[in-house]
């Protein structure tokens, strides 16, 4: 059964999910000696910042000198641009880690002189991508949702089901994308479904309508449910209460 755990304030959430990073991070450095760790863009960065680097207590335990860093998602826009997830974790996270003086993490990006290449490119971008996952199941992958139901970029509807379709690529290319930039790579459902953890992230009231999708009316169209379903023992869903009120939802803290 997916787990929701709710909190009053952002505070309070982003300090759960460091804790439950951190949970995680101990389990796979136990079991493997490293922690591969797949991250999406978006709010979730504001939160991993508030989550990891700003509060001491969470920020203590994190070990990241052995953690690999990976992208759900990616626009295929240079590393420095606005819109570049790799760029938006740079700025929140890792500009502060070196300023700290922190060893690590090891972070997995595009190739940037593929993308400035153009469309021709992209295939080979995703491609390219792919072969530089592990080669064992993500130990955590984090997520997003957008209001459409969206994650990664795995976006439901008819002129991207190819993507929600496929059984076999780790990573593809999604072009046309309803959200801009139109051209962005992300990881596909085998990859979520052989992780040993999901996590979502989901905050304020702009987020209600489609969670009552997601939970209550158990939408399949939409990637989110899909990606419930097919992980409901191992996703949890992280949210504040504005995000759910209303819904009825059955919600509880996260504990270790």
């Amino acid at each position: 059964m997916v787990s929701i755990h709710e909190y009053s304030n952002s505070n309070e959430l982003a300090t759960s999910v460091g804790t439950f990073i951190v949970e995680e991070q101990n389990k796979a450095l136990k079991s493997h000696g490293k922690f591969n760790v797949a991250i999406s863009g978006g709010s979730l960065i504001k939160v991993l910042r508030e989550a990891l680097v700003n509060d001491a207590t969470v920020s203590s335990q994190v070990e990241w000198s052995k953690w690999h860093i990976y992208f759900s998602d990616e626009r295929l826009v240079p590393l420095e641009h606005e819109d570049s997830n790799y760029g938006s974790f740079k700025d929140a996270v890792l500009e502060e880690l070196t300023r700290k003086q922190v060893i690590g993490p090891v972070v997995y990006t595009i190739n940037e002189s593929l993308v400035q290449e153009g469309k021709s490119e992209n295939e080979k971008v995703a491609k390219e991508y792919e072969s530089l996952l592990p080669d064992e199941p993500f130990d955590l992958i984090l997520l997003g949702c957008g209001p459409d139901g969206h994650t990664c970029s795995l976006f439901p509807g008819e002129a991207h089901k190819y993507l929600l379709e496929e059984k076999t690529r780790q990573v593809m290319w999604c072009h046309d994308s309803p959200k801009p930039p139109s051209d962005r790579i992300t990881i596909t459902l085998p990859v979520l479904s052989a992780s040993k953890a999901v996590a979502f992230v989901a905050e304020g009231s702009g987020k209600v309508s489609i969670l009552d999708e997601i939970f209550n009316k158990q939408n399949q169209e939409l990637p989110c449910t899909i990606v419930n379903s097919e992980n409901d023992g191992k996703t949890r869903w992280f949210v504040n209460s504005d995000a759910v009120k209303g819904l009825g939802l059955k919600t509880g803290k996260y504990s270790t």
